[in-house]
Order: C-alpha cells, then structure tokens, then sequence
C-alpha cells in the first residue's frame, strides 16, 4: 500500500520560493518515485491550473501515473479526456526535492497559490497541497459550512459510506 500525505505544516517561502517539504511527505514521495534511489532524492509532480483551488498540488510520480492511466482509458480524442489532459500535464511539472528536503516554486507558481512569506502544507491522502494559510483557513471555513449543512452532520465519515453506496 502507497504512503498519503496527513497533516498540516506552515514554512517558511524564501526570496528563491524554496520550501520545505515535510519529512514524512518527503518518504511518501520516495515511496511513490519508481527511479528513486536511497542516496537520491524524490521526484514529484505540481499541478498548478486545477479550476476552482487556489492553491498548488503535489503527487508522487507513482500516484500520478495511475491518474494517468485512468485518463488513457477515457476515449481518444473525447472533450473530457482532453480536459483532463490538459489539467493533469500541461499545467503541471515535475519538480526534485533538493538534498535539504525543499523544491523551488517558481514567482508565477507562487502568484498562481498567492503565496507570500509563509505556506501552509496540507496532507490529503494521495496528494498534498500547498496553500497560502489565509486561503486555505478560508476554504476550511467553507468545507465547516459545507459539513454542518449535511445530513449526517454530527458524522462527516458518514459522508464516505453514501459515497460508496453511490448516493
């Protein structure tokens, strides 16, 4: 079973847009990098364009190519595939966690998350985000909100059994 993202840090973001990828986000990269090597470091993929988020977010190279799969298996040439496509690696690079555990975000990935000084990083499971702390304490309120109008409130894991039910 692959390593996830949980947690959440806030680092520093300096003058080059290096930041610090956690520690234990670090080993489920290396878990998730077919070529990554003991005395090497981790490869990831950044997508920066999903609609909607404004925020970045990180896959293992082993994550993103099952994502990957699913999409070769949508029918050539159809308007979703292409969508999909283009979200998933056009807007998206591979970036290397250096040897001091950062990886650089160029100044229109950081303008992309609104990124000042500070970035808070956010584990979701197969994925992790990078999020300026403001926004995504904001977009957290909204997912409160969101959870307090549900049937099951007092339950949010309830949530994922109707998903599995298909309702």
């Amino acid at each position: 079973m692959a390593r996830r993202f949980r947690g959440e840090w806030v680092h520093k973001v300096d003058t080059k847009g290096r930041v610090s990828i956690p520690a234990p986000f670090r080993r489920a990269l290396e878990a998730g990098d077919p070529d990554w090597q003991p005395d090497g470091q981790p490869n990831l993929i950044l997508i920066y364009g999903r609609p909607g988020k404004t925020c970045l977010e990180g896959y293992s190279v082993q994550s993103m190519e099952e994502l990957d799969d699913q999409i070769a298996a949508m029918p050539r040439f159809s308007r979703e595939r292409e969508a999909l496509e283009r979200l998933l690696n056009t807007q998206s690079l591979q970036l290397q966690v250096d040897e001091n555990g950062r990886i650089v975000l160029s100044a229109r990935l950081r303008e992309k998350a609104r990124l000042g000084k500070d970035a808070l990083i956010a584990g979701m499971g197969e994925r992790f985000q990078i999020w300026d702390p403001a926004t995504f304490a904001a977009d957290q309120a909204e997912i409160d909100t969101w959870l307090s109008h549900q049937a099951e409130a007092e339950d949010p894991f309830a949530l994922r059994d109707r998903a599995r039910q298909g309702g």
